[in-house]
């Protein structure tokens, strides 16, 4: 029994650590604490463990892996416009956002289960390639490459040199969309706005097109509270934002800033369409 409760105060040391690892690899806190009681339990039936931390790591990495090809294995649902159940809630996932970056997420989340582990582990936690190939079951050399491929499309496309200052009116137009601030969109939208949105993206019987900032101003009372779950990011290499609730990527607006305003933006849904749009995080 003394044995047993000095191995769990040492598994405890480390909890932070292995939730933090599976987090980024999983995109979700739930899922994290999944992985993390499994260690546990694969830990209770271990013996001769040299390295504690370099072992749990190992064991969570492994257990992440399986459960994002198990994922990956899945069909996909479809675009639903309806924020999907929370796998954590609000206030869990917002500890994971605060960490990453609801952007980060979405693209860790493009990422194959092998890139995003190499990634994962040498970019975000400086473990070793040596021991990151035998997680992955790769060589060295080939993990190294995994571990690139992922570094490129999370750097992705530069920002534009202005990136701030448009980066700024689309926190600004976020915002006031989720606090139902009507005052503030009128201020933060140009008058002659226009949004464009996939038929997908919207309730039956609404326009795919809608002009004027008094229109789109009552439109975002009304469909703005999915902006509970966006992000400025880089949408194709220019300004914009993603919606992913639990890090899970439901549309992004690809937004243009014209004299310090939202003059238009476009609300991409469409499965085929979201696939092929590159997001940077900022």
């Amino acid at each position: 029994m003394p044995d047993d409760m000095a191995l769990a105060e040492r598994f405890e040391a480390h909890r932070p650590l292995l939730r933090a690892v599976a987090g980024r690899m999983l995109g979700s806190t739930a899922e994290a604490d999944d992985a993390v009681q499994e260690a546990w339990m694969r830990l209770s039936a271990a013996d001769g463990i040299d390295n504690l931390e370099s072992w749990l790591r190992t064991v969570v990495s492994r257990i992440s892996l399986d459960m994002l090809r198990s994922r990956r294995a899945k069909r996909e649902e479809p675009i639903d416009w309806h924020p999907p159940a929370e796998v954590d809630g609000p206030e869990r996932e917002a500890v994971l956002v605060d960490e990453v970056g609801r952007a980060m997420l979405v693209v860790l989340d493009r990422l194959g289960p092998a890139e995003r582990v190499a990634f994962v582990l040498h970019d975000m936690f400086a473990v070793p390639f040596e021991e990151i190939a035998p997680i992955v079951d790769r060589t060295t050399a080939t993990t190294k490459k995994l571990a690139s491929r992922a570094r490129q499309r999370v750097r992705g496309s530069e920002p534009p040199p202005d990136a701030p200052e448009q980066k700024s009116v689309v926190e600004a137009f976020l915002t006031a969309s989720r606090e139902g601030d009507l005052k503030a969109l009128l201020e933060v939208l140009d008058p002659d706005v226009v949004r464009r949105a996939d038929a997908v993206a919207l309730p039956k019987g609404r326009s795919t097109l809608v002009r004027g900032r008094d229109a789109v101003a009552r439109e975002m009372l009304v469909l703005g509270k999915r902006a509970i779950y966006a992000e400025p990011a880089l949408v194709g290499g220019k300004m914009g934002a993603v919606v992913a609730p639990n890090g899970r990527l439901q549309l992004v607006l690809a937004i243009t800033v014209e004299g310090g305003r939202v003059a238009g933006y476009d609300v991409i849904a469409d499965t085929a369409r979201l696939h092929n749009t590159e997001i940077t995080p900022l």
